[in-house]
């Protein structure tokens, strides 16, 4: 009691830390060395993440009142405050929706039970060998009531979930190729069929666990001491689950050797902010017309295809990249398709959600502080939106009002290498790429090009699924 009587009365006017927390865990385990002989875990990382300095994301929660409002909400909910959250913690507004959108798809009523909804996040993060997001959801799924049998492998789970398991494949993988032929096998699977809003339900689950499992690895997110893999004295593990048996045969992804880069770009800010000041003044002059536009696009579609993965990139023998777009007309316009037809489907079968998921997709997209580096007072907008819409290109998503000749002018190629990786196969991801890309900005900065880069991603996957229903009801 003495030791928890000193420990409180180092709060700073009694507001809830994270460096708070991280020092009563020091602390205690070093009474339980010394007063108790006991041995306890020790972290097996340092900090949250692998890519950023510890003592700048703890930061965080001591300068921003909002971030720490929000650290406080999140672990008094859960009773804990995982490493995501920390990480986000550098975007407190874009956190605040984050966190909303995840409680209302886990937590709140749905068309889905609880174990149904932690199973299929268990599915989702399996695709990508995400041990970190499969832990956290083996210990929710098993909390809920969920049956430890399914955790053996996808064929252990109830016929119904086992029919899920191509439409996540695809989903992750190849959305463009989704059919309403899929969503009728689905839909029309006599006593093991789903409902409309529970396939919405389950669509909506899957692309936010395929695109966040692309910010677990885009950040290096480490496990916490208390998950398996955080620790020093348990190997990692996946809960002794098989995660390629849940995601239905997924191969198993090793990552790269990480080799760091000695090599400093001097002036690369000044760079890029010269080349947005001039394609905003040829923009100003000249406007292309809708032709060249959708040349344009073609010809960045084309190169998409043959910028490397960081696998690809290591591979001494040539690939054959036009297996990952098989369908050469797979393009559409999603400014249309998402305000005209996806909100107003989702919000419908399953209420609120629509709306929740457009606040954050719009949230990541005008997130700015209008800054650039060390620079002040700069439109980060241009820049924003090469990121978003490169990304939307590689999944063949056009809009007709963009130039897509500005993301060549933008996006040099180590970055598009790394949100290849990201976007396509995550699990590969390393702390060599992330370090060799924007090497003069900040680390909340990348951060923020994860938010991008894993928003961009759970829409466009989910304007296929959504085209797909609609496509079958009509």
């Amino acid at each position: 009691m003495r030791h928890a009587t000193a420990a409180t009365e180092t709060m700073d006017n009694n507001s809830f830390t994270v460096t708070y927390l991280y020092k009563i865990c020091a602390h205690c385990e070093r009474l339980s060395k010394k007063d108790l002989g006991v041995r306890i875990p020790g972290p097996l990382g340092n900090g949250p993440s692998r890519f950023i300095p510890e003592k700048e994301i703890l930061q965080v929660s001591k300068v921003d009142l909002r971030a720490q409002s929000i650290f406080e909400d999140a672990f008094a909910a859960l009773g804990r405050l995982d490493n995501i959250s920390l990480v986000m913690g550098f975007h407190p507004q874009y956190l605040e929706s984050f966190l909303r959108t995840q409680h209302y798809l886990l937590q709140m009523d749905g068309p889905l039970s609880l174990h149904y909804r932690h199973y299929i996040g268990i599915m989702a993060a399996a695709r990508h060998q995400c041990s970190y997001l499969v832990n956290l959801h083996v210990n929710d799924f098993l909390q809920v009531g969920g049956d430890p049998k399914w955790l053996n492998g996808l064929d252990g789970a109830p016929q119904k979930l086992q029919a899920l398991g191509e439409l996540n494949k695809i989903l992750a993988h190849r959305p463009w190729l989704l059919t309403k032929a899929h969503i009728e096998h689905l839909l029309k699977a006599e006593e093991h069929s789903w409902s409309l809003a529970e396939l919405i339900h389950a669509v909506v689950l899957l692309t936010h666990y395929h695109s966040l499992a692309s910010f677990t690895f885009g950040c290096g997110i480490t496990p916490e001491i208390h998950s398996d893999g955080g620790h020093t004295l348990r190997p990692l593990s996946l809960s002794q689950y098989c995660v390629c048996d849940i995601a239905n045969g997924n191969g198993h992804g090793n990552n790269l050797e990480e080799r760091r880069s000695s090599h400093q770009v001097s002036g690369e800010v000044e760079v890029l902010m010269e080349r947005m000041k001039q394609l905003q003044e040829c923009r100003d002059e000249e406007e292309a017309s809708q032709e060249e536009m959708a040349t344009r696009f073609e010809r960045e579609k084309t190169e998409s295809m043959l910028v490397a993965t960081a696998e690809e990139e290591e591979c001494v023998q040539s690939r054959d990249v036009s297996r990952h777009f098989e369908d050469p007309s797979y393009d559409i316009v999603i400014s249309t398709f998402w305000e005209d037809h996806g909100y107003s489907l989702v919000n419908r079968l399953y209420p609120d959600v629509g709306q929740l998921l457009d606040e954050k997709f719009q949230m990541a997209y005008n997130l700015t502080y209008n800054t650039m580096a060390m620079h002040k007072d700069v439109d980060t907008t241009m820049l924003r939106r090469a990121i978003w819409n490169y990304i939307h290109c590689m999944f063949g998503i056009r809009y007709d009002d963009y130039d897509y000749g500005e993301i060549n002018q933008l996006l040099d190629r180590s970055f598009k290498v790394y949100i290849k990786t990201m976007v396509c196969s995550p699990e590969k991801t390393t702390k060599r790429m992330y370090e060799s890309f924007w090497r003069q900005f900040q680390h909340s900065e990348k951060v923020h090009v994860n938010l991008l880069l894993m928003e961009a991603r759970m829409q466009a996957e989910l304007l296929y699924a959504l085209r797909a229903i609609t496509c079958y009801m009509t």
